[in-house]
């Protein structure tokens, strides 16, 4: 089985000590040759200038393929496409495209007076304004605010007919939650090789846990039990390592080429994997300038 392509997200420093966090997670995990790296936009819009500043970073000190993450929280048409501009005259040319989440306090999304509405808007309007390569999100289990599962395929079947080129998912725990989505995708007529599995390796249990159930996604018992003797026996890396190992396996033996990997701002567990599943480092190491 030939190893699979990979690209990684990381999300931008608020501190100095989370710069050099990343920074570091950065020039361990450029060696393996990631088809792109994505750098994410915080809840309503809050990292905005620092996500513009990692992503020109990270393209220009190491030589990556970086997709910056976009929402339409909190932020006029105009203002949201003149990022983009900056992002494609920066030579940045992948944009995640998102609706995103609200502020902080706001229970539900509410659209900026002169902003975009939702995903759709956005995903046409950046077709319209350059020539951007779109990923955009997409959900095995039903997303918070969808009526049902049926309901998540079909906006995800509108962002591509609105110009997106491939999705990454929500993380999931279970190969089967993901392989039932695409296979429902496809039924709708959807090409699978465009769904890239989101993989998240787990270092911390509890703090992957309580984003698991603010996201909806599906705790099976399974994996509770098996942290728990994990972590009182002190082998919880050891456990994390094989669990994730062992996802992506499965999901490679059912077909999947691409996988996508929240790291976090951490390198170890994902570079662990990585080379588990055959992906080495290609290039030699890079420091930042």
């Amino acid at each position: 089985m030939p190893a699979p392509r990979v690209s990684f997200e990381f999300f931008p420093p608020k501190s100095l000590e989370a710069s050099f966090r990343l920074w570091e997670t950065v020039r361990m995990l450029a060696p393996l040759s990631p088809e792109f790296v994505s750098v994410t936009y915080g809840a309503g819009g809050t990292t905005r200038q620092l996500t513009h500043e990692a992503v020109t970073t990270i393209g220009r000190e190491f030589g990556l393929n970086v997709a910056a993450h976009l929402t339409c929280v909190d932020a006029t048409r105009d203002e949201t496409l003149a990022i983009a501009r900056s992002y494609a005259e920066a030579g940045v040319r992948e944009i995640v495209a998102l609706r995103g989440d609200p502020p902080k306090g706001q229970g539900r999304f509410t659209r900026h007076p002169d902003g975009f509405a939702d995903s759709l808007e956005l995903i046409a309007a950046l077709r319209n304004a350059g020539d951007f390569n779109l990923r955009v999100g997409a959900y095995p289990e039903p997303h918070p605010e969808a009526a049902d599962p049926q309901a998540d395929i079909h906006w995800l079947k509108r962002k591509f007919e609105a110009g997106a080129d491939s999705a990454i998912t929500q993380f999931f725990f279970e190969p089967e939650t993901f392989l039932r989505f695409r296979d429902a995708c496809v039924r709708e007529g959807l090409d699978a090789s465009r769904i890239v599995p989101g993989i998240v390796p787990i270092e911390n249990w509890a703090g992957i846990r309580r984003f698991a159930q603010a996201t909806g996604t599906s705790i099976p018992v399974w994996l509770d039990d098996a942290f728990d003797k994990a972590i009182r026996d002190g082998r919880e890396q050891l456990l994390a390592t094989a669990i994730c190992t062992e996802l992506c396996d499965r999901l490679m033996g059912e077909g999947v080429e691409d996988l996508h990997f929240y790291t976090l701002n951490r390198a170890q567990l994902t570079r662990d994997v990585c080379h588990a599943l055959g992906v080495t480092a290609r290039v030699p190491l890079q420091n930042v300038a």
